[in-house]
């Protein structure tokens, strides 16, 4: 029903309004009664065999919604009626910012993969969180952070930590955004010296609280393999709960659509074999000594399975989720159990 009707009416609109225009629907649909209902016994399915215990939070299954999607967190509980284990909200910035000026996202449908330059567009964290602390449902939620445009590189911890303290009641684990390709210098952060100073300041901030949470951290799919081991050597030495691989890519091989030259972070299906390649490295050169949260170019249950084979111990679907529709967690964790 999705693939053959609705994304076809979806696909000839412009990507951006077609997702602000869904989200309007969405948000009114589940204000009807029974409709939340008749979603949760179509897609959800409760499994024991589907839980998992990672870096101390249980999830009710291991398939979450990937940073981006919700990143103003809007519908967050309307997404636990389509079954996900976790949804990751943001990227969230101190103060709201427009973005990249439009158009700035786009379906390359032969590659079934988007390209985004959005660059952080969201409406501010103390907006974000009050939205989170009237949270419905106990859908376990991620805080992505990251930095305004504005601010310096060399002031960029700033901007995290406002973000961390602000969020720190209302999320469940957070993540550090310093891969997007999208805000100009951001990749910079991802080098080991401000990297490893970032981290250690958030997580000795962390390790004030009476109750930790976990911290994990963002990176491309474009980072050599030193650069990785680098990663590696990071998590070791500030103790931070995990890794996330991987963010979009800057790459274009093999790509066959119109649009595959526009500027931003691809996403989808040519993003799929780098993403586990990238997952099975930190997991084999690190001895699996921390969680990894795999993403990129999950569009079936067999994609899952590599990335989960390749050592990642939970997954986030983003694009697959928009060319295969809502039936892609059900088929997933169906597969799982």
């Amino acid at each position: 029903m999705y693939k053959s009707v609705i994304r076809k009416i979806l696909f000839k609109y412009d990507p951006e309004e077609v997702h602000h225009f869904t989200f309007n629907m969405l948000k009114n649909l589940f204000k009807v009664p029974l409709t939340g209902s008749l979603a949760r016994s179509k897609f959800v399915i409760e499994d024991d065999k589907l839980k998992r215990e990672i870096f101390g939070v249980t999830f009710k299954n291991p398939v979450g919604l990937a940073a981006g999607f919700d990143k103003n967190a809007v519908l967050f509980d309307e997404f636990a009626n389509y079954g996900f284990g976790f949804v990751e909200i943001g990227t969230v910035t101190p103060k709201p910012q427009p973005g990249n000026p439009k158009k700035r996202l786009f379906r390359l449908i032969e590659d079934e993969a988007l390209i985004n330059r959005m660059g952080f567009n969201n409406d501010g964290v103390k907006v974000i969180a009050e939205r989170l602390r009237k949270r419905k449902t106990d859908i376990i939620i991620g805080g992505n952070i990251g930095k305004n445009k504005v601010t310096p590189n060399e002031k960029a911890v700033d901007d995290y930590l406002i973000c961390f303290e602000e969020l720190f009641d209302v999320v469940d684990y957070f993540v550090v955004n310093v891969s997007s390709p999208n805000t100009p210098n951001l990749r910079e952060l991802q080098d080991k010296e401000p990297l490893t100073k970032l981290l250690q300041t958030l997580q000795d901030e962390n390790n004030k609280k009476e109750l930790p949470k976990p911290i994990l951290l963002k990176i491309a799919p474009d980072l050599t393999d030193d650069q990785l081991l680098d990663i590696i050597d990071i998590v070791k030495t500030t103790k931070i709960a995990g890794v996330i691989a991987t963010n979009t890519t800057i790459a274009r091989e093999d790509l066959t659509s119109e649009k595959r030259n526009e500027t931003g972070g691809l996403s989808g299906k040519p993003l799929r074999d780098r993403s586990t390649e990238v997952i099975r490295f930190l997991a084999e050169k690190s001895n699996k000594a921390f969680p990894i949260i795999g993403v990129g170019g999950i569009h079936s249950a067999k994609d899952a399975q590599e990335k989960l084979d390749a050592g990642a111990d939970l997954i986030q679907v983003f694009t697959g989720f928009i060319y295969e529709g809502p039936e892609l967690v059900n088929r997933i964790n169906k597969s799982l159990i």
